[in-house]
């Protein structure tokens, strides 16, 4: 234990550790707040500054905040990465950065495809969802997906408001073939809201087709996460010569 302790007898340093990554966690200092310097800290605790440098220090390892020479310290935005050739769970990436996820429907609608409209034929009939995925208190993810009807007639009935469509579709329809287009955009007005960042600023887009049985496509997806949040990862082995 720690020299320092309080009167129940806890490290003074577990407890300011604990105490900092609570209000990142929680959403109470979003991404960007300041941290109350080591002096101001030391005070608040009644406890040395080498006692809440550590305790910063070990923050900063963990990468829930970044310390700027004569700034201070600050809460980073959560950073994630996903293996691009894989469908992989958005609410794993977000349990990953150690933060707390939720799931939140913003619009559904049915519809007629038109011609050949993202791969699907004419007439097919769509479902249309609008989604974001929260890591903490911050948008994580918008999330933009059509299933089509003729390869998963249930959808029809699924209100999607408390089922993520990403794993209820897994579980239910196998794929056998997907195709993932990545670039880089400036949001507009409308994703600009919903993932709470500045209008124009950098965002990635992951877009995702899957086919099932016969060749029928089954999901158009558009994944768009904030350009600073989120990398993408592919790992290669040589082909055998």
């Amino acid at each position: 234990m720690d020299a320092e302790a309080d009167a129940k007898g806890v490290s003074l340093y577990q407890r300011i550790l604990s105490d900092i990554r609570g209000r990142i966690l929680s959403g109470e200092w979003p991404p960007g707040h300041r941290i109350p310097f080591e002096h101001e800290l030391s005070a608040e605790y009644h406890c040395s500054r080498m006692t809440v440098n550590k305790a910063m220090s070990e923050l900063a390892r963990s990468g829930l905040i970044e310390r700027r020479r004569r700034s201070g310290s600050f809460v980073r935005r959560p950073q994630s990465q996903a293996a691009i050739l894989e469908i992989h769970d958005i609410r794993t990436e977000v349990e990953a950065l150690g933060l707390p996820y939720r799931y939140e429907l913003a619009s559904r609608k049915q519809r007629l495809a038109a011609d050949d409209e993202d791969g699907f034929p004419a007439g097919t009939g769509l479902v249309e969802l609008v989604c974001r995925h929260f890591a903490g208190a911050a948008p994580f993810c918008l999330e933009e997906r059509a299933i089509s009807l003729a390869a998963v007639p249930e959808a029809a009935d699924e209100k999607f408001e408390t089922a993520v469509p990403g794993p209820w579709l897994l579980s239910r329809v196998p794929w056998n073939a997907a195709e993932h287009t990545i670039r880089a955009v400036a949001a507009d007005e409308h994703v600009a809201k919903m993932l709470d960042v500045p209008r124009h600023s950098p965002c990635l887009v992951v877009q995702r087709r899957t086919w099932g049985g016969d060749d029928m496509p089954v999901t158009d997806v558009r994944l768009t996460y904030a350009g600073e949040t989120h990398s993408l990862m592919a790992r290669f082995a040589p082909q055998a010569g």
